[in-house]
């Protein structure tokens, strides 16, 4: 069995690797720019760890798992765009660093490079069926969080829904193709394709929750977000929920605020957040969603010790500070 260490250093090898077309110049050097500047790799790491669960050659598979990186980033292009976000893990996100007409045209180019990474690798229909799913949902997935931003009505439920559909879905289609590519029964990939999709709620809701109270020192991003951003978080939404008919005027107060000192802003509404008991909320729904992924791991019907760096790589995910 390999070590998450040695599969991401298979990855960034294979990363740095990849073949560009010279020109036109502004259409490939972005690309290279947002795959060269890090990132945790989550996606590929998961696809290769799940295939090696069953068989040790990895190596055949990793143009599959770079399809699923390429894939992510290039939703991280759009997003960045539609979210009029500055910075991408510390640098200037493309649209800044270029226009964003770049980041269209760049983030297209990224998507059919998937798509041709994956008929690169090891061919399976099923897999095949399964990546275009991911992809397709996670596009659902961003076009339910457009819709949510004109919404104050948004329950917890949809909200569990859309982001299981832009964040945890490619997490468990990941294991799910790595599964069927090693060969698993019905019964692993469903298990494994269910760990990969609780911990990647568990993942999201931490997320939430570290934008309001991670520690700005190691946090990567400005805190408070998506207070300022009025984002309809699983935080924001229960807040909604349970305030009191004066917290709730206050929250509406400072929803419908869109100028002024955005600081005061993240400090009233992160005091709601603290009386109502919105952090311990969001930590309880996190611990019982992390629980749930665990178990579907423990049904999966491999040695335990080629388990391991599963079990290590969901505790080292969701004990992140940033």
């Amino acid at each position: 069995m390999y070590t998450i260490a040695e599969l991401t250093k298979k990855i960034n090898t294979a990363i740095e690797k990849i073949q560009y077309n010279t020109a036109p110049k502004n259409l490939y050097v972005p690309i290279q720019y947002i795959l060269s500047i890090g990132g945790k790799r989550i996606r590929p790491l998961l696809m290769m760890m799940g295939y090696n669960l069953y068989k040790n050659d990895v190596d055949s598979i990793i143009n599959n798992a770079l399809a699923l990186e390429t894939y992510h980033n290039f939703t991280l292009l759009h997003d960045d765009l539609m979210d009029k976000s500055d910075m991408r893990r510390g640098n200037p996100t493309v649209h800044k660093k270029w226009n964003e007409n770049t980041a269209i045209l760049s983030g297209d180019t990224m998507l059919i490079m998937a798509y041709q990474l994956f008929n690169k690798g090891i061919q399976n229909e099923e897999a095949w069926t399964a990546f275009i799913d991911a992809t397709l949902g996670v596009c659902e997935g961003q076009q339910y969080d457009i819709d949510f931003e004109t919404r104050n009505d948004v329950t917890e439920a949809e909200y569990m829904e859309m982001i299981r559909l832009k964040t945890s879905l490619l997490l468990g289609y990941a294991l799910k193709i790595g599964a069927l590519l090693g060969g698993a029964d019905r019964e692993d990939v469903a298990h494994l394709y269910t760990f990969g999709e609780k911990m990647g709620l568990a993942f999201q809701l931490q997320d939430d929750w570290l934008d309001v109270y991670g520690d700005p020192k190691t946090f990567k991003k400005k805190l408070g977000g998506d207070i300022v951003d009025n984002k309809k978080t699983f935080m924001l939404i229960n807040a909604l929920q349970l305030a009191n008919t004066e917290q709730k005027a206050e929250l509406d107060r400072w929803i419908a605020t869109t100028d002024g000192d955005p600081n005061l802003k993240i400090a009233a509404i992160t005091h709601i957040y603290n009386i109502i008991g919105i952090d311990r909320l969001a930590q309880q729904k996190i611990e019982a969603l992390f629980a749930d992924s665990l178990q579907s791991l423990d049904k999966v019907k491999v040695a335990e010790e080629k388990k391991a760096e599963l079990y290590a790589f969901a505790n080292k995910l969701l004990d992140r500070k940033y």
